[in-house]
């Protein structure tokens, strides 16, 4: 016999609006939820704005909200069902075997860059970092590869209102030149990472084209500065942009 319990009606209210946002392709606001759902102003108000805030949704410039970070980290521990996951996953044991480096699948959420799977199975050296670890989204080459993705005045914008830290000697903090980096990305499909954001550490990643304006992708490799002999970069950066064009045609419409 089942025990007795109080629906929650707030509960149900979340959900209509999680599976109405589900349901549109593009980031809706308050006004957008009231003409879809039977429900009052300030409840919608409410619980979007408190879904923000635990990072459930993600607020846009625009208003507007769609799913955040925290709602791809919980689906990937419930199974890593996430359609990105489980794409980008073999790709990233791929490019781990190949390359000998660690590899990681991140997305953008405001001004960071999250980690959502990683392979890095141990070889002799091995540079880890959590899923759901957070980075700064102007520094590194998963950032560039993010930040490419985005309008020219999106960028902009973020680069007109964040100054650009400095983490190593070598990390770039003129924000023109760092700008021409991004659009470097953009044109050449890849970005890389010589000790700019941890001394010692050197990156490539290549951005991924998901086909969904609420989701911004990269795909990178890390490694020690000794992994990647001066013979063997030529070779990573060709992998990584072979792996990001067979990623990119899994997601294409």
């Amino acid at each position: 016999m089942s025990s007795s319990f109080k629906r929650v009606p707030a509960i149900d209210k979340c959900l209509q609006i999680l599976e109405a946002l589900y349901q549109s392709r593009e980031p809706l606001g308050v006004s957008d939820l009231l003409r879809q759902l039977d429900l009052n102003k300030s409840t919608v108000f409410n619980i979007v704005h408190t879904l923000a805030d635990l990072e459930i949704l993600e607020k846009f410039p625009s208003g507007k909200f769609h799913f955040g970070n925290r709602l791809y980290l919980l689906g990937n521990a419930a199974g890593k069902r996430s359609e990105l996951i489980h794409t980008v996953h073999p790709f990233l044991a791929k490019i781990n075997a190949e390359t000998k480096l660690s590899a990681f699948l991140g997305i953008r959420s405001g001004l960071q860059a999250v980690i959502l799977d990683k392979v890095d199975t141990a070889y002799d050296i091995r540079i880890s970092s959590d899923v759901g670890m957070r980075l700064p989204l102007i520094a590194g080459a998963g950032g560039k590869a993010l930040l490419s993705q985005l309008k020219d005045e999106e960028i902009d914008q973020i680069l007109s209102r964040n100054g650009l830290r400095s983490f190593t000697s070598r990390t770039c903090t003129d924000k023109a030149k760092f700008k021409k980096r991004i659009l470097e990305t953009r044109r050449f499909g890849i970005a890389s990472d010589f000790e700019e954001y941890i001394e010692g550490i050197v990156a490539y990643a290549v951005p991924i084209t998901t086909n969904r304006p609420d989701l911004v992708a990269a795909i990178w490799a890390v490694g020690l500065r000794q992994q990647v002999e001066a013979d063997k970069e030529t070779t990573i950066r060709d992998h990584l942009l072979q792996v990001a064009d067979e990623v990119n045609q899994r997601f294409s419409p």
